[in-house]
């Protein structure tokens, strides 16, 4: 699937688009800095019935967000240097204790990755619009 937005206003129905399509527990987010993938986080936990307040788990590495189906994990791995450092923080029990888990810039588990079932979403800034592709 694939959409072209240009104001904020348009995310929710990207979202709304996007849920039913979410067969995995775990969505990851690729997009150079400030493409939007916080925000669409944040749109995303919404519309799954999160009253939590989503932030950029940048120097956290994982925040933890409630929702009426269970725990929801997200991952900022862009800090982390190596997949030891992804694996001492105990991703794996993460990922198989959360209805849902995001991972920005998941480059660096991308070995790992290929053995799950994932989600994948491309998130484009040009600077007029957000280029997004979602598999």
């Amino acid at each position: 699937m694939d959409f072209n937005i240009h104001h904020l206003e348009e995310w929710p129905s990207v979202v709304q688009a996007i849920l039913p399509k979410l067969r995995h527990n775990i969505l990851v987010l690729k997009g150079n800095l400030g493409a939007g993938k916080t925000t669409f986080t944040q749109f995303l936990l919404q519309q799954l019935g999160s009253t939590d307040v989503v932030s950029s788990p940048t120097y956290a590495i994982v925040n933890e967000y409630s929702s009426p189906k269970g725990k929801i994990f997200h991952f900022d791995l862009y800090r982390l240097n190596s997949i030891e450092e992804v694996l001492d923080i105990g991703i794996e029990e993460y990922l198989d204790s959360a209805c849902l888990s995001i991972i920005e810039w998941p480059e660096i588990y991308q070995q790992e990755l290929d053995y799950l079932d994932y989600h994948e979403m491309t998130i484009e800034n040009d600077g007029s619009q957000r280029l997004i592709h979602f598999q």
